[in-house]
């Protein structure tokens, strides 16, 4: 069809663009109006398209379709969610089953434990996704506490002894140095008998 008097050609109906009414992206023109995710039909902007080959969609959409699939993917502040996008006309493409090694020589870290490492405080498994290493051990998050005063811990206020981990302020009080001047904070002196 020749184009007689026009200016481009609309990405989704192309039918001419005029000037006014002109959206660009990725080299392609689009009315203003026809400017909307493939999906959804939400109205895009060029803070909220996502493009793919010569379709466009809202960064939501796009996720679902083409993004990461899998556990902590897609909906952020930690929730999980099992809508695979059917409602919005996506096709969800079912993953091959689980086939397990048939390497006799599994590496060591697969060896451990059933392939997880276990917990030094609660002797349960630590999956990545709960793991906090500390003294070179891996902790549920929920366990890696001080463990005299109960103290919630990160890597850079723990200390450790024995296998055991503490907070600082309780590995001075029962570790530390003993004697005049130690442990009673503000440098104060004293003396019992």
């Amino acid at each position: 069809m020749p184009n007689w008097g026009g200016g481009k050609k609309c990405g989704v109906c192309q039918k001419t663009v005029y000037f006014a009414e002109e959206v660009q992206c990725e080299g392609n023109s689009f009315h203003k109006s026809c400017f909307l995710c493939m999906v959804c039909k939400k109205n895009l902007d060029s803070t909220t398209v996502a493009v793919h080959g010569e379709e466009i969609y809202c960064k939501s959409c796009y996720g679902k379709k083409y993004g990461p699939k899998g556990y902590g993917y897609g909906q952020g502040a930690g929730t999980l969610s099992t809508d695979k996008g059917e409602s919005l006309g996506i096709k969800h493409e079912e993953a091959p089953g689980h086939r397990p090694t048939t390497n006799p020589n599994a590496s060591k870290f697969a060896q451990k434990i059933g392939g997880s490492e276990r917990c030094p405080r609660c002797t349960q498994a630590v999956y990545a996704a709960e793991k906090v290493i500390g003294a070179g051990k891996s902790w549920h998050k929920s366990c890696f506490r001080c463990a005299k005063c109960g103290k919630g811990l990160e890597s850079t206020t723990l200390a450790d002894k024995d296998g055991e981990i503490y907070c600082k302020g309780c590995y001075a009080k029962n570790f530390g140095p003993k004697g005049f001047g130690f442990g009673q904070g503000a440098g104060a002196l004293v003396h019992s008998e």
